[in-house]
């Protein structure tokens, strides 16, 4: 296998347990590795792939030059019995994320809410993996975190804001799962592309003297524009409140890029809410909410063979089709996980 072969079509579970397998083998606990895996799949299964099994190298990369800990150790404070703080340990955002909104939904289920911030994490992959979280325990959810500088504040050109998304989670049939990023495009969408040697949209970024660029790398080394003008920029600027001055984590432009700084941690900032969905309206809730997604599926459609569609909808029915057809990986990226299985000592052959 080389960078040039074709893209082929894996198994997800089996691609799970592989990349379950290369981080076991990398002293990650067996446990924390399959959360990991378990969150990079997710990502593709939904069509997510630039928060996909694409950023397993750079993950290990920085395990292996002690910017990330094998093993964190946690600690917590309780400044109210509704809400908490979560020192990351500088783990993976995968695990603080993950057990901050268990945090959250336990006092959620005891007071009707929980808020939860993290400090001293890293990048912590798509947000909607811990809004499902929250939805499949029954509960609605906010998630807000903050990234490394990449867009500027409304009214300025250099990089200082994150592209940190927006997610909102709510039970429902089916869930409504909002989970979009705060710039125009996911700044991975644009290293994907960069590193494919593809064009971008004009309008997604800016080289870094400002101009409008459809160089993917250009605009990846430049400013990417905030989504909405003004109203991305400050979606984003909530994020930094929220996830990074709110928790004691970096703001403001010090949140260290994963793929370019390797002198000192991320120390990234999340914030887990976490509410009982009927807390008001008790079991009407569901009803209400049936009602509600009803009216909004029940519109008359822009496209007759396009029907109107709940946000997370769309991800939802491809990662249904995903789980029983399998997952289509690039070349490059297939050639990229058995190298690193290789070096680890983990056979992928069995698996993809």
């Amino acid at each position: 296998m080389n960078s040039a072969a074709p893209a082929r079509t894996v198994d997800a579970q089996k691609l799970q347990t592989l990349v379950t397998d290369i981080f076991n083998a990398e002293g990650v606990p067996t446990p924390n590795a399959a959360r990991i895996a378990e969150c990079l799949v997710l990502a593709d299964l939904r069509g997510v792939a630039s928060h996909g099994v694409s950023r397993l190298s750079i993950y290990l990369e920085r395990i292996r030059r002690g910017m990330v800990e094998r093993v964190p150790e946690f600690a917590m404070s309780e400044p109210s019995p509704v809400a908490a703080l979560l020192d990351g340990g500088n783990g993976f955002g995968f695990l603080a994320a993950t057990k901050a909104m268990t945090m959250a939904t336990e006092r959620a289920e005891q007071f009707g809410i929980g808020m939860v911030g993290v400090k001293n994490s890293n990048h912590f992959g798509m947000a909607a993996c811990y809004l499902l979280q929250a939805v499949d325990a029954g509960f609605a959810a906010l998630v807000f975190t903050n990234a490394s500088p990449a867009m500027p504040v409304w009214g300025g050109r250099e990089p200082l804001l994150g592209t940190s998304p927006f997610a909102f989670g709510a039970p429902g049939n089916p869930p409504i799962i909002l989970d979009m990023a705060t710039s125009v495009v996911a700044r991975g969408k644009i290293r994907r592309a960069a590193a494919a040697g593809e064009p971008i949209p004009e309008g997604w970024a800016l080289d870094k003297d400002g101009n409008p660029t459809t160089d993917a790398q250009a605009g990846y080394e430049g400013l990417i524009l905030p989504l909405g003008g003004p109203k991305g920029s400050g979606l984003s600027l909530m994020m930094e409140v929220m996830a990074g001055v709110m928790t004691g984590a970096a703001f403001g432009g010090e949140v260290r890029n994963q793929y370019e700084r390797f002198d000192a941690p991320q120390n990234v900032g999340h914030m887990m809410v976490a509410f009982k969905p009927g807390i008001f309206m008790g079991e009407d809730y569901r009803e209400r909410m049936g009602e509600l997604v009803s009216r909004a599926k029940g519109s008359t459609p822009v496209y007759s063979d396009q029907p109107v569609l709940m946000p997370g909808e769309p991800e939802a029915l491809r990662a249904e089709e995903r789980r029983r057809n399998g997952i289509l990986l690039g070349g490059a990226d297939l050639e990229m996980i058995a190298s690193e299985a290789r070096s680890v000592g983990v056979d992928a052959s069995a698996y993809i």
